[in-house]
């Protein structure tokens, strides 16, 4: 079960849309469809779910290096991070979203510091 500063960095990613964020700074929250501003570029599904993903990871390095025991898959999830990014396709979690967390023996490494190695 996820903490609830996890749970609600989760809500905030899955709860975005993630669709034009290249092309426009937006307040949290945003969606589309309630926009009266919307711009005409949009990204692809599969885009704004690699985007999505990235900013997963970057809260999640984040929570890792606060909380060792943080589930990866699980706030993946919670956050909206598809299917395919976290389970094989028969089904078994794949190494994807933990290769994702910077690591040295065993431990997150602290955020905006070292890339690893």
């Amino acid at each position: 079960m996820l903490n609830r500063l996890a749970a609600e960095f989760a809500a905030e990613i899955a709860n975005h849309d993630w669709s034009d964020a290249p092309y426009r700074l937006d307040r949290a929250g945003h969606h589309r469809d309630h926009d009266t501003n919307r711009g005409k570029q949009v990204l692809e599904p599969a885009e704004a779910d690699a985007i999505r993903t990235n900013v997963m990871w970057v809260a999640a390095q984040v929570l890792k290096h606060a909380d060792p025991n943080l589930d990866l898959h699980e706030f993946a999830e919670a956050c909206g991070v598809p299917r395919r990014f976290t389970h094989t396709k028969h089904g078994q979690l794949n190494g994807m979203i933990d290769a994702g967390i910077r690591m040295r023996d065993g431990q997150a490494l602290t955020p905006g510091g070292d890339f690893g190695g």
